[in-house]
């Protein structure tokens, strides 16, 4: 059952790995082709068993509290993405050659015979602000698409709802790519590499390799950065169909068989009649929203797939005008006294907080949170000639004060030693005193915010309301 298609589902015996935002509708749909499921989860608190409840209420068997496990005469296992690789469940399906499958992979097999195909998109950071443009500009198309995956709308629901799609914006985590073994997408991109949930794959090079199966048996355009090697070495790598192309994208002067930027303009020079001498023009610079550096990346790297899908130029201009990013990503929130703030809270990371701080000239940096293990003496290093100051919250800014004295010793820091809600007032009004005019305050934490708020979007929330109350106090 590992390599072939599974058409009868009928008393098929199926384990689902962990409740949550994939395990309960992979076991209701499991459960609705007749497969014999049983759901297995770690925990075994209020809200699983409240979760359990509703699926024993449909005659399928939950065990909470015991994820480690593997039910007898299981066939299968589909996992949450979360779930280690290491864990003794899959150690002992290891021993019963019992093949596992990810949500992403379960999504990809029951696929119809007519199924859109999928533009695919995985990277370190920008994942879903590239897919969200890569879905704008398809719509401006003309084509029936959604942006799903990693994003919140569950790819089981894509293929398997009754509405029907030409093309699907697909974004997917290092997890879901790891569990995914017979994905093929039209075509794929990896936006960037940078160490991240190394606990999770264990090593830098097991994380780039589940990464790199974006690229495993694209059939159009492996879709790669240039400034980042080792998302090419991937392309390299990668085993793909008869014909298919690997397709830079860079903030340069693109070559042949590149997206690029030249004198404000986004530039194909890979999907035209003879690349060698020919370009066209896509969008302007000022057509991204908004046009940090980054973000242009990004742009770039949505249009690549699209235009790989047969996308016409105008489409990907007007699809960027129609685009507008999440909250919390580069969010402009006020002026106040000639200073700019910017809510970046989505910056859980050093990477994005690096791409966040290249977008400025000169900043009083908000930073600090939880670690997870990160290490700032490269982040501080790169950004040190544009801060005019720095404020640090959170349990371990100790680690970013270190890098700050080892690399910008120069630089005024506040070191904020509370964790209770008004600290974030606290860190606005001291990033006030720091700043001068033409400044720009950034919150961007390259940090997790678990500390103290309950997820990022609660954090910059707090940042935008202490900036309003300035605003009004001003």
């Amino acid at each position: 059952m590992g390599s072939q298609e599974v058409t009868d589902w009928q008393g098929k015996h199926v384990t689902v790995a962990g409740l949550g935002v994939s395990g309960i509708p992979a076991a209701k749909v499991l459960h609705g082709l007749g497969a014999v499921v049983t759901v297995v989860n770690d925990g075994d608190d209020e809200r699983s068993r409240a979760q359990a409840a509703e699926l024993e209420a449909l005659g399928i068997t939950v065990r909470l509290g015991d994820g480690a496990t593997l039910p007898e005469s299981t066939e299968l296992i589909v996992t949450a993405p979360g779930w280690k690789p290491d864990k003794p469940l899959f150690a002992a399906a290891a021993a019963a050659d019992v093949p596992v499958w990810g949500d992403v992979e379960l999504a990809w097999r029951l696929r119809g015979p007519d199924a859109a195909p999928w533009l695919a998109v995985t990277g370190t950071n920008g994942k879903t602000t590239t897919v969200q443009m890569l879905a704008s500009i398809l719509k401006a198309a003309g084509l029936r698409t959604a942006a799903v995956g990693n994003i919140g709308v569950s790819l089981l629901d894509a293929v398997l709802g009754e509405e029907r799609y030409d093309v699907l914006a697909v974004e997917l985590s290092s997890y879901q790519l790891h569990w995914a073994p017979s994905l093929r997408a039209h075509s794929g991109a990896v936006l960037n590499l940078a160490p991240d949930h190394l606990d999770w794959h264990g090593s830098m090079e097991a994380y780039a390799a589940d990464k790199g199966r974006i690229y495993e048996g694209n059939r159009v355009a492996c879709v790669y950065n240039l400034a980042d090697k080792a998302t090419e070495d991937l392309v390299r790598e990668a085993d793909v169909e008869e014909g298919c192309r690997a397709v830079g994208f860079t903030l340069g002067t693109p070559g042949p068989s590149q997206l690029g930027v030249v004198e404000g303009i986004l530039v194909d020079r890979a999907f035209v009649e003879n690349r060698q001498k020919n370009a066209q023009e896509l969008a302007e610079v000022s057509d991204v929203n908004p046009p940090a550096p980054h973000n242009v990346a990004n742009a770039l790297a949505a249009a690549a797939l699209a235009r790989a899908f047969g996308v016409p130029a105008a489409a990907v201009r007007d699809g960027l005008r129609a685009f507008t990013p999440d909250a919390h990503r580069i969010a402009h929130v006020a002026d106040v006294d000639g200073v700019a703030y910017v809510d970046d809270s989505k910056a859980t990371n050093t990477h994005a907080a690096e791409a966040s701080l290249a977008a400025y000239e000169s900043i009083v940096w908000i930073a600090g949170g939880l670690a997870k293990g990160a290490t700032f003496d490269e982040l501080v290093a790169k950004s040190a000639k544009r801060l005019r100051g720095v404020v640090l919250i959170g349990a371990d800014r100790a680690l970013i004060r270190e890098a700050l004295v080892r690399h910008a010793p120069e630089v005024p820091v506040v070191d904020l030693d509370r964790t209770d809600t008004g600290a974030m007032l606290a860190a606005v009004r001291e990033a006030r005193g720091l700043a001068r005019k033409g400044d720009t305050v950034l919150l961007a934490p390259a940090c997790a915010s678990m500390d103290m708020f309950a997820n990022y979007n609660k954090r910059g929330d707090a940042f935008a309301e202490a900036v309003r109350e300035l605003g009004a106090s001003a």
